[in-house]
C-alpha cells in the first residue's frame, strides 16, 4: 500500500484511472461526476446563482424559519432577503453574501446526537461498510462489528458510487464543506470521498453530490482508525443511469453500468469477486457463465439482450429515476 506521504504518485494513479475509464470508447458515463461539497459564496448575480448548495441553503433557512419561498435550488432575491435576516438576527456582517461565517452560524444547534466513547481503536484489519438506505457507516474490526456512524450520502440524481472501493488518499488539513478531514476512494469515474461536513443538519439525509459525510468528531476518529488501502463498500440500489442498457460492455469498461453487471451475476451466483466497475477478466469470465447458463451466445459481452435477461433473471433493481 502508499504510505500518505506519496501524495504525488496517489494523485497520479487516480488522474490516469479516471482517464482510462473515460476514454473508453462509446463511454455512456462521459461526464465526469464528483463531489462537490466545497462551498462557494452565493450572492446575487444575473442570471441568479443555482446549484445544491443553494437548495441546502433555502431548506436549513426554512427549518430556521427565515425562508417561506420554494426550495428551488436559485439564489435570487428572496432567498437573499431572507440571508439578510438571518445575519442580522445573528449579528453577522448585514449583506445578503453567504460565507464560511454563515454556514457555520447555521450549523449552532444542530448537535451531534450523544454516542458512547470507543474504549480501544480496532485491533484487527479495519474495514467500512456504507449503507445508502440506512445512512450508515459501520467499522469493522475484522469480522466484528466495532462502531457505529449515522452519514448523509448522494440524492437521487447524484446517488453514492455503490460497490467495493478503497480508500487511496487521505487529508487532515480540509475546511469549508469538506469539514475536518477528507478520505479519498478509488472511484474510477469520478472524485469520491468520505469527509465530515459544515452542514451536520444534513447528517442522516440523501442531499450530497454523492460523497459520505459524517459529523466532523465522527470522522475524526475514521480518519485515525482507516489507513490507506482500507476496503470500503458501499451498497444500496445501483445508479438509476444502469436501469437501460447504453453502450456495449466488454473488457477495458468500468462505470456505474458495470458495477450493475457485477452485482447482478453475484446476485445470481456467477460472480463472487469485488463489484469494483473495472470490466476485467473475471468479470469477463462471470458473462460467460451467465450466457451459457441460459443459452446466449458466449461472447463474455453485455449486449442489450444479455443486459435484460440479467435483469429478467433477478439481477439487482437500480434506483428510480430522479425527478429534476
Amino acid at each position: 500500500m502508499f504510505g500518505d506521504h506519496n501524495h504525488g504518485y496517489k494523485h497520479f494513479l487516480i488522474v490516469t484511472a479516471i482517464l482510462f475509464c473515460l476514454l473508453t470508447p462509446e463511454n455512456a458515463y462521459s461526464q465526469r461526476m464528483h463531489c462537490s461539497d466545497a462551498d462557494r459564496e452565493l450572492y446575487i448575480t444575473s442570471p441568479y446563482m443555482r446549484g445544491d448548495d443553494v437548495l441546502e441553503l433555502q431548506k436549513r433557512l426554512k427549518q430556521l424559519g427565515f425562508y417561506n419561498g420554494a426550495c428551488d435550488g436559485v439564489y435570487g432575491t428572496s432567498t437573499a432577503a431572507a440571508v439578510l435576516n438571518f445575519h442580522k438576527k445573528n449579528h453577522l456582517s448585514p449583506t445578503p453574501r453567504v460565507t464560511d461565517i454563515t454556514w457555520a452560524t447555521l450549523s449552532k444547534g444542530c448537535e451531534r446526537p450523544v454516542s458512547s466513547p470507543a474504549t480501544a481503536p480496532p485491533q484487527g484489519p479495519v474495514s467500512i461498510i456504507v449503507d445508502t438506505e440506512k445512512r450508515t457507516l459501520t467499522v469493522m474490526d475484522g469480522d466484528r462489528i466495532y462502531r457505529r456512524f449515522p452519514v448523509a450520502v448522494g440524492k437521487l440524481s447524484t446517488p453514492s458510487p455503490v460497490g467495493d472501493w478503497m480508500i487511496i488518499d487521505k487529508d487532515a488539513n480540509c475546511e469549508g464543506g469538506f469539514g475536518v478531514r477528507w478520505l479519498g476512494l478509488n472511484v474510477p469515474w469520478g472524485i469520491y470521498g468520505i469527509h465530515g461536513t459544515n452542514k451536520p443538519w444534513s447528517i442522516g439525509d440523501a442531499v450530497s453530490a454523492g460523497c459520505i459525510r459524517m459529523y466532523n468528531e465522527d470522522v475524526i476518529q475514521l480518519y485515525d482508525w482507516a489507513p490507506v488501502g482500507t476496503r470500503v463498500k458501499i451498497v444500496g440500489p445501483p445508479h438509476w443511469m444502469a436501469k437501460t442498457w447504453n453502450r456495449l460492455l466488454s473488457r477495458g469498461n468500468c462505470g456505474p453500468d458495470v458495477v450493475y453487471v457485477q452485482m447482478s451475476l453475484k446476485q445470481l451466483g456467477f460472480y463472487p469477486y469485488l463489484c469494483d466497475s473495472w470490466y476485467g477478466n473475471l468479470t469477463d469470465l462471470g458473462v460467460r457463465s451467465f450466457q451459457a447458463a441460459y443459452g446466449l451466445p458466449v461472447t463474455g459481452k453485455v449486449d442489450e439482450k444479455t443486459y435484460k435477461l440479467l435483469q429478467e433473471k433477478g439481477g439487482i433493481i437500480p434506483l428510480p429515476d430522479p425527478e429534476y
